[in-house]
């Protein structure tokens, strides 16, 4: 911190007034010209918050494609398809047994089999052609989703979550105050949203220790910059690629379950999910895991607060935010050079 300060004296205050109009915009009791300038605290709130839950569903989904792509340099375009198909097997997990919990492991598993079966027949014979790779993933996100589409049907689904999740919770967030009696009104927020991000949160740190401070980790890290180096040295390389490439593709499934939860599983969400994880890639940077948090945060918001305040240039707010990085930091915001 210390050194982005004194490197950067402008950007680090530039930073500082934004986080202190964002803070007292939070946390402060809106005076009438700010509300009938921008509307109710209670609709920016909202935003802000169903914001922050779709980027946390954004950083699952692009947190293993962050691995497969940005790590392991594999292009998977069947990314999507593994998201959807997490989610459809969780709804039919969930609905069979009733056990919100047991559509995660299961989502995991099945995803993850699938995306071995990808790195053993597609990607290890493919290595360095990023071209076929995404030719020929490509072709299996088609196949993949015709054959959900034959099997679940074009119908949105929904995955209930259980009861002691059901319904909202109250915040500390002032709201409004109540003009008769003075009595502060606080912001209602639904608890599964809030149980998943932090679900994310804690995801997001244990990648990244486990990237960044384990054995495992630097492996990889290695193996990426000079395989052939690593394996010289006797380190099985193959195989923790094969489980670094499980592990994104489960994610992606667990994801599935998580969007299937707070919004709904369908033919077309596959797509959606491919496209905002590779803008969160972009963003955040190859290969990095605070990078795609921070991606998936400001893609979150953008769509939000462009859904609510800029209803017809949402979408545009998304790719403004892309190319404006790709113009300033090609790398992206934490990636390397």
């Amino acid at each position: 911190m210390r050194w982005f300060v004194n490197k950067h004296p402008v950007w680090a205050g530039f930073i500082i007034i934004l986080a202190a109009i964002a803070l007292w915009l939070i946390f402060a009791v809106w005076p009438e010209w700010l509300v009938d300038a921008v509307g109710r605290k209670k609709i920016f709130l909202n935003a802000l918050f169903n914001g922050i839950t779709l980027g946390g569903l954004y950083f699952l989904v692009a947190s293993g494609f962050t691995l497969i792509f940005g790590l392991m340099r594999n292009v998977n375009l069947a990314h999507g398809s593994l998201y959807l198909l997490g989610g459809y097997i969780g709804y039919g997990v969930a609905e069979w047994t009733g056990y919100w919990l047991l559509a995660f492991p299961a989502a995991f598993i099945v995803a993850g089999a699938f995306g071995i079966l990808l790195q053993l027949v597609v990607f290890r014979r493919m290595e360095g052609q990023d071209l076929r790779q995404t030719l020929v993933t490509i072709g299996v996100s088609i196949v993949m989703a015709d054959l959900m589409l034959w099997i679940w049907g074009g119908d949105f689904y929904n995955i209930r979550a259980p009861s002691w999740l059901s319904g909202p919770m109250e915040t500390f967030f002032v709201t409004d105050v109540r003009t008769s009696t003075g009595d502060l009104i606080f912001l209602k927020y639904p608890m599964v949203r809030v149980v998943i991000f932090a679900a994310s949160v804690v995801v997001g740190i244990g990648m990244w220790l486990l990237l960044s401070r384990t054995r495992v980790g630097m492996m990889i890290r290695a193996g990426v910059d000079d395989s052939q180096m690593l394996a010289a040295t006797g380190a099985r390389i193959q195989l923790a690629f094969l489980g670094v490439f499980a592990f994104g593709a489960g994610l992606a499934g667990m994801a599935g379950v998580v969007g299937g939860t707070f919004q709904s599983v369908a033919p077309g969400e596959d797509i959606r999910f491919l496209l905002a994880s590779l803008v969160v890639v972009i963003v955040g940077g190859m290969g990095s895991i605070p990078g795609a948090a921070i991606g998936a945060l400001l893609i979150g918001l953008a769509e939000q607060f462009g859904s609510v305040y800029f209803p017809t240039y949402a979408v545009v707010l998304t790719f403004l935010i892309m190319v404006l990085v790709l113009a300033f930091r090609p790398q992206g915001l934490m990636g390397r050079a």
